[in-house]
């Protein structure tokens, strides 16, 4: 892969000095390592088509650091060892419904509770409908408008950016905070465009939060897909009276104990310092969770597969991690701090990979 290539480059950097005459031998040889004998796509295969999905708390979670142990064990490391976390457990239940009131006819349309959402009532929740493109629309309109409907956030992802996370990044906070801020003035749920930049018939998943508001104030909340939104705000222009109505049935179970999966290899130098390549090995429960972030567990695996078997030292220790729990919580890198700071660990470097498996436009640093 040629992430990969560049993952590595980038650690390398760290390692060791390059100031050698050998130095082109070994880049060309790390390069053709990646191209030639990666075992990304094999672990990817079986990470996304034998386990699947992969929701922190689930069966899938489960099997995907056993695996991910076994094969970190299989190449010969330092040290390859588990780092408990207790993590969300949040399941889907049933497959949800909706469909769109005008009048007697009625319209389905797909949807998708949000991660983290309540269920709605047993037998479903109607009410009328207001389209809004975002918080400080919503806040605007206030209370009065607001209270006993179902709010529809539409603002649609910015199909300019070449940069496809700007366009996500601008959207995103609908989707995080909406049930948050419709819920305090009076909604009983909303209804939130998917990200995505086609339109479809899939809704999209994703995490959201309700914040500090009391549970006795939750209401639910899902995701519909980009035709149905569009179909949806047509509707709504034609008939603003029109209800709508989705029936969801998940819940929020106690917490699950789970595991950040981490393999080493210890530096020849200065071992106290630490360089960490990883990704995050949960997924959400809708796909097998291949970009997100499977590509980015394999790329960091390879890394580390590649420099033990050339036999490279390392000056600093180099650790590859899988974090646990990042698209609904965020506890296993939030975990891994807390143990590094216990012990009083040096970290020198660390390159996350989580932008999906695609060649690599660059990096991003973020440092003092």
């Amino acid at each position: 892969m040629k992430k990969t290539i560049l993952l590595t480059a980038l650690v390398l950097n760290g390692l060791t000095s390059f100031a050698q005459s050998n130095d082109e031998k070994n880049i060309k040889l790390f390069y053709k390592k990646a191209l030639t004998e990666a075992k990304c796509y094999t672990w990817l295969e079986y990470l996304s088509n034998d386990i699947g999905a992969r929701l922190s708390g689930s069966k899938g979670a489960e099997l995907a650091v056993d695996y991910t142990k076994r094969q970190l064990e299989s190449l010969g490391l330092d040290k390859v060892y588990l780092q408990e976390v207790m993590v969300p457990h949040w399941v889907r239940g049933e497959k949800e419904t909706a469909y769109i009131l005008n009048g007697k006819e009625k319209t389905v349309v797909p949807i998708c509770a949000l991660g983290g959402s309540v269920a709605t009532p047993k037998t479903g929740l109607t009410a009328e409908i207001i389209e809004v493109q975002g918080i400080k629309e919503l806040a605007e309109l206030g209370a009065d408008k607001v209270k006993g409907k179902i709010v529809f956030y539409n603002r649609p992802m910015n199909p300019e950016n070449i940069e496809t996370f700007t366009s996500y990044g601008a959207c995103v906070d609908q989707r995080y905070a909406g049930a948050k801020e419709a819920a305090k003035l009076g909604a009983v749920g909303t209804i939130v465009r998917s990200m995505n930049l086609r339109l479809d018939d899939f809704p999209h998943t994703g995490a959201q939060s309700y914040g500090d508001l009391p549970k006795a104030q939750y209401i639910p909340t899902a995701a519909i897909s980009t035709n149905g939104a569009e179909l949806l705000s047509k509707s709504l222009k034609v008939n603003p009276a029109l209800k709508f109505y989705f029936k969801q049935s998940c819940e929020t179970l106690p917490d699950a104990l789970s595991y950040n999966v981490i393999g080493e290899l210890t530096g020849t130098v200065t071992p106290e310092n630490i360089m960490v390549v990883g990704g995050h090995l949960d997924s959400w429960d809708l796909a097998d969770g291949s970009h997100d972030d499977g590509a980015g567990v394999v790329q960091s695996m390879e890394v580390i597969r590649i420099l033990k078997n050339l036999n490279y030292k390392p000056k600093n220790t180099i650790r590859v991690v899988l974090f646990m729990n990042e698209e609904n919580g965020g506890k296993g890198g939030a975990k891994y701090e807390e143990v590094s700071k216990q012990k009083k660990e040096n970290h020198i470097f660390a390159l996350e990979s989580d932008s999906g498996g695609f060649s690599p436009r660059g990096f991003s640093i973020e440092a003092d």
